[in-house]
């Protein structure tokens, strides 16, 4: 019977597990370099057989949080390669998530200028700046001409991140950021080619992962969606037909997994779309994300519907998840006060069951 703790091959690698660390901001790298507490951060939870990042910016353009690592420069890959081995050196597998926030950014990350995004809409909410919350802005529609230098930016990301030692590469397209925004309608008012249908909105997407795969081979790939998420102002009129698209067209690429989010980090319920008809139309694996527990976990690997469960809060407080898994032990409680920024406290300092 495939549970938890059933080990997966996945493309040229083998994972000791199927639970999978979620990517998570936990903006702790100043000057968008990896430092040593991310080397301990990241060694401590390598219970997990698949570990994602946080995201990292694909260029200075995707940048939208502050103290947020990169992917792109060679001072970068270098700080990175010390998080790869020693994930390595822990016996687990490690996924680098390239990131572009596009709208969801402000002027203060750009000398000023506007972010991009698919259209000049402003989404509601704000925008966490070194100076503290601003508003977001009106961000600047991306011209046809400048698709193929954001098509080249995650290109070289992923590049590079093969080059810092990572396995592979998880495109982050959900939760409202540039690909995502592209991705839906209510983000989404073009009237070109990355426009208007369905198949227009998730050509730069289908682009981006046809690059990507090209470059570091398809099953180092992954892709991340989020059907149902509302964070950032996001909506879409029809997001089941969307999305059964969207896992259509990347499984004729052949990835290696698509990760879903099931559920809005809005905390609303949304009920709107049948996340086994996305399952249904991607052939490669299945990440289930969204407030799994071991149990729900292990019936949804045992009925089929997933192939890996991501976890992601559980994952910050417990370490070493996997084991407390397998030892029914009780799992300490996130100090959500300590999720972003700041010292060692709330990041490195849980206590593990062998603490002592």
């Amino acid at each position: 019977m495939i549970n938890l703790f059933t080990p997966i091959t996945l493309g040229k690698v083998t994972l000791k597990n199927r639970v999978v660390m979620a990517p998570m901001t936990r903006n702790r790298a100043p000057e968008s370099l990896p430092t040593p507490l991310m080397i301990e951060y990241y060694k401590q939870r390598s219970s997990a057989g698949l570990i994602i990042t946080e995201g990292a910016q694909i260029s200075e353009q995707a940048v939208g949080y502050p103290a947020t690592p990169g992917i792109y420069s060679d001072a970068q890959v270098a700080s990175w390669k010390a998080v790869t081995n020693a994930v390595h050196d822990a016996g687990s597998r490690i996924f680098v998530q390239l990131w572009h926030c596009g709208r969801v950014s402000h002027p203060d990350f750009h000398a000023g200028e506007l972010p991009v995004a698919a259209s000049a809409l402003k989404p509601a909410g704000q925008a966490f700046t070194y100076e503290g919350l601003k508003d977001f802005v009106t961000p600047r529609a991306l011209d046809v001409a400048e698709i193929p230098s954001i098509i080249e930016q995650y290109r070289h990301a992923a590049a590079q991140a093969i080059a810092a030692g990572f396995d592979g590469v998880e495109i982050h397209a959900a939760n409202g950021y540039l690909l995502d925004q592209f991705l839906r309608d209510g983000s989404n008012s073009r009237s070109d080619n990355y426009g208007g249908s369905i198949e227009n909105r998730n050509r730069l997407l289908r682009e981006v992962t046809q690059a990507v795969c090209d470059e570091i081979g398809a099953e180092k790939v992954g892709i991340r969606i989020s059907p149902v998420n509302g964070f950032n102002d996001m909506s879409d009129t029809d997001p089941q037909s969307l999305f059964n698209y969207v896992a259509t067209t990347l499984s004729a690429l052949k990835p290696a997994y698509l990760h879903v989010v099931e559920v809005s980090m809005t905390g609303e319920t949304d009920t709107s779309v049948d996340m086994v008809q996305i399952r249904n139309n991607f052939e490669g694996f299945y990440i289930a994300n969204g407030g799994y527990d071991k149990a729900r976990g292990n019936h949804t690997l045992e009925g089929g519907t997933a192939d890996m469960v991501a976890y992601g809060i559980p994952f910050i407080a417990n370490p070493d998840l996997v084991e407390r898994f397998q030892q029914d032990a009780a799992l300490n409680d996130a100090d959500q006060a300590s999720f972003y920024g700041g010292d060692d406290h709330g990041y490195t300092d849980y206590p593990m069951l062998n603490a002592g």
